[in-house]
């Protein structure tokens, strides 16, 4: 009789943990196999298109690696086409008006987005189809957009970078521990800068003095003698050769190789006057009615995954907002801005956004172009 409860006592707990399990599957499965259905079928439809075409930043090392490990996980053809924002995105709208869809997806700075393709794009969101790049729970700050229709411009990069670097052999970094020290006297003719008009980070550096410090700080920096340039490779060299005692607005790409040469450089330490935050290449769009619209969601949803994020980042030098993603680890590198500050001093301090760049930027650049002759 015992024997005989102990067994109908079994089945009880067999048949509960069984219905248990039944209903999780029935709420829950639906959905997570409804959404690897549907990445399936894109997968298989990107496959038979056969190719996806991005427009990407300058650098070899990222064409190299996105293209490698894109096309070794999904047997898709990752055609890459490089060079600087703007004149990508003047490629891709001068296309699009003479009624061609050559390019699927582009990514780069936030401003070739904002203003060179006002118009050409499609929701970003739209494309996500995997749980770890819909979830906005793996993002720091969740879903970010430089647009102000939060929309089109999806941000995936935010760090913070080292503005000023200094030649060691003529600079003592206690001489300098705000940017009003850059005003002394003995460095006259002795600060490169690259040319903030131009883009790039002498421009966020110079958007971030003009926010910060004014105007009137401004006029006194370039009264320094400054050496302004387009080209930053001359700036570096000099600061190298120790014609040039400080540079600004030039970031590690710049600089990596002499510093692993050893020789007289160093990034400035932090001044008193705080850091700022960037995006730097790490804005995506999806360009309308792209040729290849399946392999479109199919490398949106790649890059944003923490594999692809791991390789665009490990490229380019650029911190990933995935906290799914270990930070660099190289000296001197650019790190994450969650690092350095909270998401709302991240929102405060960014210069890269639709409302930064006409509130913030653009009156600085329009103060660049009164000021430097």
């Amino acid at each position: 009789m015992q024997e005989g409860n102990v067994t109908r006592q079994q089945k009880f707990v067999v048949f509960v943990r069984a219905f248990v399990l039944l209903i999780i599957s029935v709420v829950l499965s639906p959905g997570v196999e409804a959404q690897m259905s549907q990445w399936d079928q894109v997968v298989s439809a990107a496959k038979k298109e056969g190719k996806v075409v991005v427009s990407i930043p300058p650098g070899a090392e990222l064409r190299k690696s996105l293209k490698d490990v894109f096309e070794k996980r999904f047997a898709i053809e990752l055609e890459l086409v490089t060079g600087r924002g703007a004149a990508l995105a003047k490629k891709i709208a001068d296309e699009f008006r003479a009624g061609l869809r050559l390019t699927d997806v582009h990514t780069g700075g936030s401003a070739p987005i904002i203003y060179g393709l006002a118009g050409m794009l499609e929701p970003v969101e739209v494309q996500f189809i995997l749980p770890e790049v819909k979830e906005a729970k793996h993002w720091w700050g969740g879903h970010m957009y430089v647009d102000n229709t939060k929309r089109y411009g999806y941000s995936f990069l935010a760090f913070v970078q080292d503005a000023l670097w200094y030649n060691t052999d003529l600079v003592k970094p206690e001489e300098l521990h705000a940017y009003d020290d850059l005003l002394h006297s003995k460095w006259q003719g002795k600060i490169g800068y690259s040319d903030p008009r131009r883009g790039g980070a002498g421009q966020g550096n110079w958007t971030f003095l003009w926010k910060t410090k004014g105007e009137e700080f401004l006029k006194k920096l370039v009264q320094q003698n400054l050496v302004i340039m387009g080209e930053e490779r001359p700036l570096a060299e000099a600061l190298v050769k120790g014609s040039l005692a400080l540079t600004i607005g030039l970031d590690i790409d710049n600089f990596v190789s002499f510093v692993r040469a050893g020789l007289p450089i160093k990034p400035l330490p932090q001044l008193k006057d705080g850091i700022y935050p960037v995006t730097g290449s790490g804005a995506l769009a999806v360009i309308k009615n792209p040729p290849h619209p399946n392999a479109t969601k199919v490398f949106v949803n790649w890059l944003l995954s923490k594999e692809g994020q791991e390789t665009y980042q490990s490229a380019i030098g650029e911190p990933t907002r995935r906290l799914d993603v270990d930070v660099p680890k190289e000296p001197y590198a650019v790190r994450p801005a969650r690092e350095f500050m909270t998401v709302e001093q991240y929102h405060r301090l960014e210069s890269h956004t639709e409302e930064k760049q006409e509130s913030v930027r653009k009156p600085a650049i329009a103060a660049a172009q009164r000021l430097i002759k």
